[in-house]
């Protein structure tokens, strides 16, 4: 299975691609696209472009981002907002099915911690994909952790069962 793994900003979106196969977890390609020296429209044009791109090569079975949560900035949410509408209509355009975690369940599901430090987060990730070194900027480490999360996660999801708490999904 091939796993696209996104973490959208508006100034950086953080992508990672990985390959599972059983146990084994391959980086295949991570990338922080730069969006900061653009004005909104073209940060939105460059995103969609580069993530088409993306999708077309690598072939994703899943594409998985962050959920949505609640910023306190209204400024700065309505853009992320934006960014991540940028993200579906990709994923939709392409029909590669979209899978969310909240930022707890991939600390979690990566570090076994879900207040984990993007440090540990950088850590593991590189542990657990066999990097020669840690993925910065933390971007394409929050996608890399997305997309481990996934892999993690979508054996007990098929079982119906919630592998972040007790119980079934209903």
């Amino acid at each position: 299975m091939i796993i696209l793994g996104l973490d959208p900003g508006s100034q950086t979106t953080g992508v990672a691609v990985i390959q599972v196969n059983g146990n084994r977890l391959t980086a295949l390609h991570g990338e922080a696209i730069q969006l900061k020296t653009l004005a909104l429209p073209e940060r939105l044009v460059k995103l969609e472009a580069t993530l088409l791109g993306l999708i077309d090569v690598h072939q994703p079975q899943v594409l998985v981002v962050e959920k949505v949560f609640h910023g306190v900035n209204v400024k700065s949410t309505l853009m992320l907002g934006q960014v991540r509408g940028v993200v579906l209509l990709c994923a939709a355009k392409r029909q590669v099915p979209v899978e969310e975690y909240n930022p707890t369940e991939v600390k979690k599901a990566v570090v076994g911690f879900g207040r984990a430090e993007k440090q540990q987060v950088q850590m593991m990730v590189k542990h657990l994909l066999n990097l020669p070194t840690i993925p910065t900027p933390h971007d394409i480490a929050d996608a890399y952790a997305l997309a481990i999360c996934h892999a993690h996660s979508y054996p007990m999801k098929m079982h119906g069962l919630n592998p972040f708490g007790k119980g079934r999904f209903s």
